[in-house]
């Protein structure tokens, strides 16, 4: 991953595929995460990203220790019609991008400057527009 200047404050953002970088002690993903920390950067995380990279390996101790400290970031059904409305915006359908885009819905929506962590840079695009920065993992 190339060096990103990231800012002082703000909010980043991690996808399911941030989250599982985490969990595999992907060190440049754990090195951006540990400086956004350092700038004063909440780190997020949508619920249903969790959802999305748990699986039947996933260490459940090492994923607990992890999200005690993220924000992680509920959905109801107020964030859910956004999310369906973006969706549509997009031009996107929600079988396949409905966990993508509540993970925008809910990173429009926080304080600026954002930073997406994410593997999905053309969708994530489509979704957040330009309020969102966004680094590819």
């Amino acid at each position: 991953m190339a060096r990103h200047k990231l800012s002082h404050a703000g909010n980043l953002v991690l996808d399911r595929e941030g989250l599982t970088k985490l969990l595999e002690d992907h060190q440049p993903t754990v090195a951006l995460v540990a400086e956004a920390r350092g700038r004063g950067m909440d780190v997020l995380i949508n619920a249903l990203a969790i959802v999305e990279a748990a699986h039947r390996r996933t260490d459940q101790t090492r994923l607990a220790w992890l999200l005690s400290g993220l924000r992680i970031s509920p959905i109801s059904d107020k964030e859910a019609k956004a999310a369906s409305t973006l969706l549509i915006g997009a031009g996107l359908h929600g079988h396949k991008y409905a966990i993508d885009a509540a993970i925008a819905e809910m990173a429009v929506r926080q304080q600026r400057p954002v930073v997406m962590l994410t593997s999905d840079i053309d969708d994530m695009k489509k979704l957040c527009g330009d309020p969102v920065r966004l680094i590819g993992i």
